[in-house]
């Protein structure tokens, strides 16, 4: 099982933004700002595109419901949306505030926060769902 596997189980603790039966949603623990989250689903897949049309088309539609909510809670210009898939062989989307396209360089330094402060941005994002 992935860390991301572990994490839906509740195995290893997360600040969860949102899930249905399909989905997953939390905050990146080394994000590049304030509200980064991660869109995972909650069967298994290495690579996003090995997942199902159809399952792509809900992760996109459940990734979207959690990028407004996001937008709504942090003061960004957009969210941008990454898929890269080699750190976690579980497929993931990354959800990012940004201002300007800089802000999704992932060689970037990563932001560090607290647990309180993770669980603030989390509690502020999931009051916008």
């Amino acid at each position: 099982m992935t860390i991301f596997g572990r994490i839906v189980t509740g195995e290893i603790p997360c600040c969860k933004i949102a899930e249905n039966e399909e989905f997953f949603a939390f905050l990146d623990i080394n994000p590049l700002s304030k509200g980064h989250t991660l869109v995972i689903p909650k069967k298994e897949t290495d690579y996003i595109f090995d997942m199902e049309d159809d399952a792509i088309g809900k992760m996109m539609i459940f990734a979207k419901k959690t990028a407004k909510a996001i937008k709504n809670a942090i003061e960004c210009k957009r969210i941008g949306i990454a898929v890269i898939g080699l750190e976690v062989p579980h497929a993931h989307i990354h959800l990012i505030p940004i201002t300007k396209e800089s802000d999704m360089l992932f060689n970037n330094p990563k932001l560090k926060l607290t647990r309180k402060e993770f669980e603030e941005i989390a509690e502020k994002i999931r009051a916008k769902i």
